[in-house]
């Protein structure tokens, strides 16, 4: 039987604190086509997010993030993977992190391979809010943009 101690051990492990403590782009863009924050309201955690998107595919990403380890752990992978990434892997992304927390691990092959190392976060419910922060605000952002697209176009 694993103590509290093991538990905590497996979810702070290196790979999450090593992320956690290396979190690129962390930066606000200059002109941003949007820009978007969300908090977490259990922990306070929240995180700011510019982006733009050109056909589908962000082109630019900058954020600020104020999260837990967790938090900052998930930002990190977003800002090491979102530029060059189109809306439906970020749509699957997203997706793959919230049956993550659900259900468990595997995640689907060929999404980023960090996201595993959020796997033991899927018992500490009060931990999901701030893991969700930056692929929320990612999803926010891009629905923003197509929606005003579509308003455009039509």
């Amino acid at each position: 039987m694993t103590g509290e101690g093991d538990a905590m051990r497996e979810l702070y492990n290196g790979r999450v604190m090593a992320l956690a403590n290396d979190i690129p782009l962390q930066r606000r863009l200059d002109a941003p086509m949007v820009t978007v924050e969300r908090r977490s309201p259990l922990c306070g955690s929240r995180i700011t997010v510019d982006l733009n998107l050109d056909g589908g595919v962000v082109t630019d990403y900058g954020h600020t993030v104020r999260a837990c380890t967790l938090g900052q752990t998930a930002a990190s992978i977003m800002a090491r993977h979102v530029v060059g990434a189109d809306i439906a892997t970020l749509a699957k992304v997203a997706a793959a992190v919230r049956a993550l927390l659900k259900d468990g691990p595997p995640i689907p092959d060929g999404l980023w391979p960090e996201l595993a190392y959020l796997a033991p976060a899927q018992g500490y419910k009060s931990r999901h809010g701030s893991i969700l922060l930056a692929f929320e605000a990612v999803e926010q952002a891009i629905e923003m943009l197509t929606r005003n697209q579509d308003a455009r176009v039509g």
